[in-house]
């Protein structure tokens, strides 16, 4: 007959001890899956890693600079008018004083001639003054000479009169007037000549006063003249003549600008630099252009515009033959000599994290965590750690700045 047949208890306890391991399993699994608080899913195959090594560092900056005249002069209209004729074409050569346009102002013509006019006049008046002055000079001059005569004339009929009287010809009443008569003209040229000595210090000064004025009425007549040269547009220097702006027909104020000279065969190179290294770039530091041009930094304007300074450098030797403005060219400036330094490879994670952190790579690949850490000087190529990295550490390098958390899971 049937009867029942009891398992033994040992069995369901294994069960029990088997179910309990697979929740445990689940669990653990469930935990290596899940991301953990405050962390990053992120596919390992779309990033970047790069290794903490020390190694030489190399203490340059890299430059795209442009070819610029050494000198550039502008060109400025010295008066307003109308543009009546181009005497030359944009890129020419031009020399110091060159015409480069005309202008037309009829008003300022008609300004000139008179104002030309009223200064002929009064240096005409001028004229008549110096004249008067000179026949007053010459008259007294000629006074003074025939006091003189006279004089002469009254001491030789005195002396005759004299030797008369000494022979018992002549009484003394006789030689007497002639006495008197030589006397009246010795007084009188004495007077005369006084009296010219003042006149000639008056008349001096006078002529002084009229040099003075003729020298204004001069300059004035000369200023007056130029203002009708001004309508003529000259090169300031000699050089290349660009940027020339202006038409035929064109009207144009005083202090416009029209064109440009620049220096023919002397050459600088001008940059943009990030500002980063504003207080790395000095005056006097040597760089390497093309083919190995020696290259110096001769100027540095420290403001900053959309996060770049501006640089000039000049040539060590010779210019090149064969620059154009505006030919760009590759330098390589010397910041500072080779040493050895921890460092890192260059990337995003600079920009995403300012230079101030780091995700660094744990042992197993799996997970990368952020680390403060302090960088010094960097290259093209490489960043110098200061602090919070060790060799041997492996860093992610690509922008990371889309990370919130502290933690990215590699999968």
């Amino acid at each position: 007959m049937d009867r029942r047949v009891t398992r033994p208890r040992a069995s369901r306890r294994w069960r029990w001890v088997a179910g309990g391991v697979a929740i445990l399993l689940a669990a653990g699994l469930t935990w290596q899956l899940l991301p953990a608080a405050g962390s990053t899913d992120i596919a390992a195959a779309t990033i970047e890693t790069g290794a903490v090594v020390r190694a030489p560092f190399e203490d340059y900056l890299p430059i795209r600079a442009s070819v610029a005249p050494k000198v550039t002069t502008l060109v400025d209209t010295l008066s307003g008018g109308q543009v009546e004729k181009l005497l030359v074409q944009d890129g020419a050569w031009v020399t110091a004083g060159q015409p480069l346009a005309t202008l037309v102002n009829p008003t300022l013509k008609l300004d000139v001639l008179t104002r030309e006019a009223e200064i002929a006049s009064q240096l005409g008046t001028l004229t008549g003054d110096e004249l008067s002055l000179e026949r007053s000079r010459l008259d007294r001059a000629a006074q003074t000479a025939s006091a003189n005569y006279d004089l002469l004339k009254a001491r030789r009929d005195l002396a005759i009169r004299q030797q008369l009287h000494d022979q018992g010809f002549v009484s003394d009443e006789g030689v007497k007037s002639y006495q008197e008569e030589a006397d009246y003209q010795r007084k009188r040229l004495g007077q005369l000549r006084a009296g010219q000595d003042r006149e000639d210090q008056t008349a001096g000064l006078q002529a002084s006063r009229l040099a003075d004025t003729r020298a204004r009425l001069s300059g004035n007549l000369a200023a007056v003249r130029a203002g009708l040269d001004a309508l003529v547009v000259r090169a300031p220097v000699t050089g290349r003549l660009g940027n020339l702006v202006i038409q035929p027909g064109q009207t144009l104020k005083a202090g416009d600008h029209v064109a440009q000279v620049d220096s023919e065969g002397a050459w600088k190179l001008v940059a943009d630099v990030d500002e980063y290294y504003l207080g790395r770039v000095a005056v006097g530091q040597q760089a390497k252009g093309d083919a190995g041009i020696g290259l110096v930094v001769s100027k540095v304007l420290p403001a900053v515009a959309n996060g770049r300074f501006h640089i000039e450098l000049g040539f060590a030797g010779p210019a090149p033959q064969g620059l154009n403005r505006g030919q760009t060219m590759d330098i390589r400036a010397t910041l500072g000599a080779t040493s050895k330094a921890l460092v890192a490879p260059v990337g995003g994670w600079l920009d995403s994290g300012g230079g101030t952190s780091a995700f660094v790579v744990d042992a197993d690949g799996r997970h990368a965590r952020r680390r403060a850490i302090k960088v010094g000087r960097r290259n093209p190529a490489q960043v110098e750690i200061l602090a919070g990295l060790d060799a041997g550490d492996r860093i992610v390098t690509t922008n990371t700045s889309s990370i919130t958390g502290d933690i990215i899971n590699l999968r």
